[in-house]
């Protein structure tokens, strides 16, 4: 059953009271902005008049009568949409007026852009030296590839996922989300956290965050850097197995896939007696986990040939039985039809106007006492602009004039 999107135990989320101005678009940004959103900050979406942040027509499919894409509105809950044309005068006013009482700015424009409208974050901390102003690039704020455009693909290119990701003898493939972006977007929602702890630890200051595809791609790498490090040799394609530990990847099965991690020494005699093969564990070619990755290739056309044998869920019941790690390979409907995943709360409805009953992956931050929730459904395109303009104390024939100067 899928999980409707649930009041707070609480009426405070463990950001709620925060405001952050959200001048990004497309993915990077929208992902870290809802996660601060989720955690119950108030997201203004700051998009331009002419059809707004772009992911919005990134479609087929959409929900419903809706002409918002699910693309959308897989990133952008928990937010309220404001039109400003920053390359007004009067929308980059409104643009200081609202960044004056606001927390955070999170923007993802090539590298300069705010600036040259004043809106840089040494223009906005005159007025709001507490201010946390994150921005999100490519390449990052210096060094000679700053100017660069960036998209995922290219990212997961440059920053090596691509050399590690598909088969030993095939081309290099790329995730299969976009996780140059998304990595980036976790790493900028982590960092201004730490910002807003030591603003209110320290001397109430705030400070500029700069975090880049790039950086988030080279630190993704982690042991297979150290690898290099040590080695001096870069590690290549593997399929699905693992460069130290054995077995551990992908098997066909007789009507499928079947994944193992034999991840520990007491796991590998538990997954020989589920195979019926205790000669495999008296093998001194595969007593250990080191032996195993040496000998790998006498192993794994053992192991492709007996688990070839099974169906799927037979081994995966004799694996159970042998208290063996192991999954099949399940695809989005039978990820969302998980008993476990609904049991936390991944799959969640939100009401739209447009849209209807709106699907969507839940938040994977838990708390005891201040939990996360979906508050607003994904917004249409300024659909609070009139809303946040009054919060700031702007009456309607002054709203109105702004419409008519092409401010909003």
């Amino acid at each position: 059953m899928v999980g409707e999107a649930r009041e707070a135990e609480t009426d405070t989320g463990p950001l709620d009271g925060l405001t952050v101005l959200d001048a990004s678009r497309v993915l990077v940004g929208p992902f870290c902005t809802m996660q601060l959103g989720d955690l119950g900050a108030d997201v203004v979406k700051v998009e331009r008049p002419d059809g707004g942040d772009q992911t919005r027509g990134w479609h087929p499919p959409t929900y419903g009568d809706s002409e918002e894409s699910a693309y959308y509105m897989s990133v952008n809950r928990n937010k309220r949409s404001i039109t400003l044309n920053l390359a007004s005068e009067d929308g980059r006013d409104l643009f200081r007026e609202l960044a004056e009482k606001a927390d955070v700015v999170v923007e993802n424009f090539r590298v300069g852009q705010m600036e040259q409208w004043g809106l840089g974050y040494e223009d906005l901390r005159e007025d709001n030296p507490e201010l946390i102003y994150c921005s999100l690039s490519g390449y990052g704020e210096w060094g000679p590839d700053r100017d660069r455009p960036a998209y995922d693909i290219i990212m997961q290119a440059e920053g090596g996922m691509m050399s590690i990701t598909g088969a030993e003898d095939g081309p290099p493939v790329r995730v299969g989300v976009a996780i140059a972006d998304i990595g980036a977007g976790m790493y900028a929602a982590q960092a201004i956290l730490a910002a807003l702890l030591e603003r209110e630890l320290g001397d109430g200051q705030g400070q500029k965050v700069d975090v880049s595809l790039l950086d988030g791609q080279v630190a993704w790498m982690t042991y297979m850097a150290s690898n290099y490090f040590a080695t001096g040799e870069s590690p290549g394609r593997m399929g699905s197995k693992h460069p130290t530990i054995s077995p551990y990847q992908a098997f066909p099965t007789a009507d499928g896939y079947v994944v193992v991690a034999v991840a520990s020494e007491n796991i590998w005699p538990r997954f020989c007696e589920a195979l019926d093969r205790p000669d495999l564990a008296a093998d001194e070619r595969f007593e250990t986990n080191a032996d195993r990755v040496e000998n790998r290739d006498d192993l794994d056309p053992i192991l492709e040939a007996e688990l070839s044998a099974y169906e799927t869920a037979e081994i995966l019941d004799r694996f159970e039985d042998h208290d063996v790690p192991a999954s099949d390979v399940k695809d989005m409907a039978e990820v969302f039809d998980n008993p476990q995943v609904d049991a936390r709360e991944m799959h969640r409805t939100v009401s739209h106007p447009t849209a209807g009953e709106v699907e969507m992956a839940g938040s994977p931050m838990h708390f005891s006492r201040t939990p996360t929730s979906i508050r607003q459904y994904p917004p249409e395109l300024g659909e609070q602009t009139e809303a946040i303009l009054r919060e700031l104390g702007y009456s309607a024939a002054a709203i109105e004039r702004l419409r008519e100067a092409d401010a909003l």
